[in-house]
């Protein structure tokens, strides 16, 4: 990754994940392509379907990108007015069957990277709600990980994203202006900025050639520049947490 440090006194932190690695080929290789050539530091791996094997051994292949767990129960799609299930994994109102599900995907992960994640998360955000919230922030405090959305020292940005509420597309939220607009506006501190870059053939997903404007964008050389005119330090899921415990107490 060609990425841009900022001055050792920055004091705005950004982390930039990839969601859905793992979810097909062409996904795999835009995740790979926005690391290398843009500004993804972090991933999170769909454990679950087939590709997931290609992108664990482009992970073990390249350290820089720290890879967390994507854990995958469900996916909706909007049709005809409302939100219809487009497949379930587990019945999420069923805190043995989340719970059950959790553990094997957490050892799939392993299996497949050879470590613990560096983060956790979920497909279509389902641990927002319980019993999935609290059964993930459980297993995030066991593995000292951060869970997106309920870490304390860490902000979650979902706004660079190319649909609206009702599955409509809307490019203009994964534009070059967009995407600097929200580099520009970055509180201080760390914050996490969830994308989707991928190639979209023969990818079956309601979020499809989307992920090539995000890639475009996200290898934009312009956009490295807005980050280093800014003095952000863009960052990975590993220097948060190599941060933290230099911040940790001393016994």
């Amino acid at each position: 990754m060609s990425g841009v440090r900022a001055p050792a006194n920055a004091t705005r932190f950004l982390i930039v994940n990839a969601d859905d690695f793992g979810l097909s080929e062409g996904v795999n290789r835009g995740i790979a392509q926005a690391h290398e050539d843009g500004i993804v530091t972090s991933a999170s791996l769909m454990v679950r379907p087939p590709a997931a094997q290609t992108a664990a051994s482009y992970a073990r292949a390249h350290p820089s990108l720290s890879v967390g767990l994507h854990f995958d129960a469900a996916e909706w799609r909007y049709e005809s007015g409302e939100w219809i299930p487009a497949y379930t994994v587990i019945n999420l109102d069923h805190a043995t069957e989340v719970r059950h599900e959790l553990t094997r995907q957490l050892a799939e992960f392993e299996r497949l990277i050879g470590t613990t994640p560096t983060h956790l998360d979920s497909h279509q955000h389902v641990h927002q709600r319980e019993p999935a919230l609290s059964i993930l922030r459980e297993v995030a405090r066991q593995l000292s990980i951060p869970l997106r959305g309920y870490a304390d020292s860490t902000r979650y940005c979902g706004d660079f994203y190319g649909q609206t509420r009702e599955g409509e597309a809307y490019v203009e939220g994964i534009s070059r202006a967009a995407l600097s607009r929200l580099i520009i506006d970055l509180p201080l501190g760390w914050t996490e900025l969830g994308c989707h870059p991928g190639r979209a053939e023969k990818l079956a997903s309601v979020y499809g050639a989307e992920r090539e404007v995000e890639l475009r964008t996200l290898c934009d050389p312009r956009i490295r520049e807005v980050i280093a005119r800014e003095a952000v330090e863009l960052c990975s899921f590993v220097d948060y947490a190599r941060q933290r415990a230099a911040a940790a107490p001393q016994n």
